[in-house]
């Protein structure tokens, strides 16, 4: 795993390029761009303090750095492919997180109610494309998913939201999070959501009451 030393070391080669290559005019614009002061940055590359994964995916973010550079120093600095996801950067930085099932409405949205640093972390090599793990709390999904599991989930986007019926996902509503599988509305701005466990009945509710929407990719389960 990533030390955040290893990750702050990242970082400053990162500002010593931009700085090479005139993609920042100094110290004070490449602080102003990140959203930092220069004093923090001043400590940081005398590794007197340190920065988080979400910090490279910062850098990924406003100056198309090259992630897998950014994380390895093979290839180009520059990404010119688009591979270099910023949700995928920081899992591979730092593992992927396992947030609280009442964080997930803000988590990944600059709106987290629990701070990154706070997350633990874990390396998953059958689910590298998630964005975080949730643990499993009641039984409405059994017995296929049992309270306790932890699932790992991959962001979607609501603006181009194409949904796999069936498919399980981790819905954030006004109400809280739902792990469903979701199928046909009767409308066309409905949807079904669907417990496995045959005991609680299936409900509709409209798409526009998606705050954040995620697919589960896999199950995690201790025996």
């Amino acid at each position: 795993m990533e030390s955040p030393k290893d990750i702050s070391r990242r970082f400053v080669q990162a500002y010593k390029l931009l700085l090479e290559r005139g993609k920042v005019a100094d110290k004070k614009d490449f602080a102003t761009q990140m959203g930092i002061s220069a004093s923090l940055l001043t400590e940081i590359t005398k590794e007197r303090s340190n920065v988080g994964a979400r910090t490279l995916q910062k850098i990924v973010q406003l100056f198309g750095v090259s992630g897998e550079w950014l994380l390895t120093g093979v290839g180009e600095p520059w990404d010119t492919t688009g591979s270099g996801s910023p949700k995928n950067l920081v899992a591979a930085a730092g593992g992927i997180p396992l947030i609280p099932v009442d964080a997930m409405a803000g988590f990944g949205h600059g709106e987290a109610t629990v701070l990154e640093a706070e997350c633990e972390r874990y390396y998953v090599p059958a689910f590298r494309g998630a964005d975080f793990l949730i643990t499993v709390s009641g039984d409405s999904m059994a017995p296929h998913f049992l309270s306790g599991d932890v699932v790992a989930c991959k962001y979607l986007p609501l603006s181009d939201l194409f949904f796999q019926w069936g498919k399980t996902y981790v819905i954030d509503t006004e109400q809280g999070a739902l792990i469903k599988r979701v199928g046909k509305g009767s409308h066309e701005n409905t949807i079904t959501l669907i417990s496995d466990n045959p005991a609680y009945e299936p409900f509709e509710m409209r798409r526009s009451g998606i705050r954040h929407i995620a697919l589960v990719l896999g199950i995690i389960r201790n025996e």
